[in-house]
């Protein structure tokens, strides 16, 4: 992906700066634009009855400095892949009533149960238990208002909080990727992504999808398209779409930290005792993130993941969970699993030593990016003349501002 480098000087930014009151704030604090969920926004679920899930939890509310009042203690039963509606019912009740109301997305430190009746554990967690959201005779189900979704509040917005499991089969694998979702955070990594289109035609209905993915996502990634079962030694995948019930060479394969991969099979999902391949062993190679449906879907495409959906919204700064969860238009049987506040794009601002400032982030297209002053948080925010001019594809900007300059300068998509 070719880096575009601007140096902008921001003298429009000295704009009646002088006028202020000069108790104000003594240097310009910036606002990014918000791309995603923040840590606080995030609830953890913890089993007490699982020692595996207590030791996850604990880990990663240290590894993501979640606060004691996200973190939800609740007793369900261990080792059972799935737990019945009625069974859910008065867990559901228990998760809503402690979940503080600015919440938007779930953490879910177990692996099992992943499933919940006919739905998945992270879709009846996100939409409540409900037989609409699950097939009949390898029919369509409900669909989630969510699907591409421009929302950054998905529980304000669309009154779901997205869910997503830090599976794994032991606490060294749930580390590991934990580890592994906090490393990727603002990296920008180098990597491609991998459309495959494998000899299993019924497990490749996606690739009708893979044109329009390279066209739409054209200068924001490279896209390799690959007519074989599998790709192996490769040592840059960051998106990896197949479909097969196998998926071989993964162990030749090198992930970048904050990977995205999944197979399109029929019980991926089924995390611990599938007879196809598990979802989980995507996580144990080495991505961060995965889908599998934990029911027959019946090759519907649309309860699957759309490449160019979940890599466009993951590419311009969402993070794990929500880019998985806006690229499934049926969701009801689908698991996500792995870190869910990973978010390897988020648009990132360093000050350099001279007082500079340095922004990474990636464009979808040409255009100026918008900036607005104001001395308080809350606003109101004044629009600047000019703004910070961007190309499609990977940005890293210089600019600096005229050292009177006060209050809050926002920087808007």
């Amino acid at each position: 992906m070719p880096t575009k480098i601007f140096r902008r000087t921001l003298a429009l930014l000295a704009v009646s700066v002088l006028s202020w009151s000069p108790q104000a704030i003594a240097a310009p604090q910036i606002l990014l634009p918000r791309t995603g969920i923040t840590v606080d926004e995030l609830a953890l679920l913890i089993n007490d009855d699982d020692p595996l899930s207590r030791q996850t939890g604990a880990y990663y509310q240290l590894a993501r400095g979640i606060p004691d009042r996200n973190v939800i203690h609740l007793h369900l039963p261990i080792g059972k892949s799935a737990i019945s509606p009625q069974e859910f019912e008065p867990l559901k009740a228990e998760i809503d009533r402690l979940t503080p109301q600015h919440v938007q997305a779930y953490a879910v430190a177990w692996t099992q149960p992943y499933r919940v009746g006919c739905m998945s554990m992270t879709s009846a967690l996100a939409m409540g238990f409900d037989e609409k959201y699950c097939s009949s005779k390898c029919g369509p189900t409900a669909a989630s208002g969510y699907f591409n979704s421009p929302s950054t509040y998905p529980f304000n917005d669309h009154q779901l909080r997205p869910a997503m499991m830090l599976a794994g089969s032991s606490f060294d694998e749930v580390k590991a990727l934990i580890d592994r979702g906090v490393a990727s955070d603002a990296s920008f990594p180098d990597g491609k992504a991998y459309l495959l289109n494998t000899s299993d035609k019924a497990r490749s209905v996606r690739t009708v999808q893979f044109r329009m993915t390279k066209s739409e996502l054209n200068g924001l990634i490279p896209i390799e398209e690959v007519e074989a079962d599998s790709i192996s030694d490769r040592k840059d995948v960051l998106f990896y779409f197949t479909g097969l019930t196998q998926v071989p060479n993964l162990d030749t394969l090198e992930f970048k930290p904050g990977a995205l991969a999944d197979h399109l099979t029929s019980f991926g999902g089924q995390l611990t005792d599938s007879r196809q391949m598990s979802s989980l062993r995507w996580l144990e190679a080495g991505a961060t993130a995965s889908y599998g449906t934990v029911t027959e879907p019946c090759n519907h495409p649309q309860k699957f993941p759309v490449p160019a959906v979940a890599m466009f919204n993951y590419l311009l700064g969402a993070t794990a969970v929500e880019a998985y969860w806006k690229s499934v238009t049926w969701p009801g049987e689908g698991v996500f699993i792995g870190e869910p506040l990973a978010h390897p794009f988020a648009p990132a601002l360093t000050v350099m030593a001279n007082g500079a400032y340095e922004l990474k982030l990636i464009s979808p297209g040409n255009r100026v990016l918008r900036i607005e002053q104001s001395m308080s948080t809350i606003g109101p925010f004044h629009l600047l003349p000019g703004g910070l001019f961007v190309l499609a594809g990977k940005n890293v900007l210089h600019f600096s501002v005229p050292n009177d300059t006060k209050g809050y300068l926002r920087i808007l998509r």
